[in-house]
């Protein structure tokens, strides 16, 4: 007897989610993150401690957050032909803004992809 019958389901999508991220991963390696944002004065160790401890957390966060949207999305996004730029603003930005973003420089919110 399955003590929780939801239990497969969950699995499923665990397992989806798994393997979206990890679809998706090669495009955020790979995306032109790069621009003048990054040439930011330097941070002081406060803020480098609160961007460590915090803030990149919660952008992982919302980073996979975005990629489960944008896979409950898709099928609306690949017909009105609108998938690459749902991904950009749901995904892309929040791991940009996660992996690429140079420790301590918040202070220009979401860099440019």
């Amino acid at each position: 007897m399955n003590s929780f019958p939801g239990r497969v389901w969950v699995c499923r999508l665990i397992v989806v989610m798994s393997v979206s991220i990890g679809l998706l991963w090669g495009s955020i390696a790979e995306a032109g993150c790069d621009s003048e944002y990054y040439q930011v004065k330097e941070p002081t160790a406060t803020v480098m401690l609160v961007d460590t401890v915090l803030v990149r957390p919660l952008a992982f966060i919302a980073g996979v957050g975005g990629a489960v949207v944008w896979v409950v999305s898709l099928p609306f996004t690949l017909l009105a032909g609108n998938t690459q730029e749902a991904g950009d603003v749901l995904v892309l930005d929040a791991f940009c803004y996660t992996f690429k973003r140079p420790l301590g420089h918040m202070d220009e919110g979401s860099p440019p992809r």
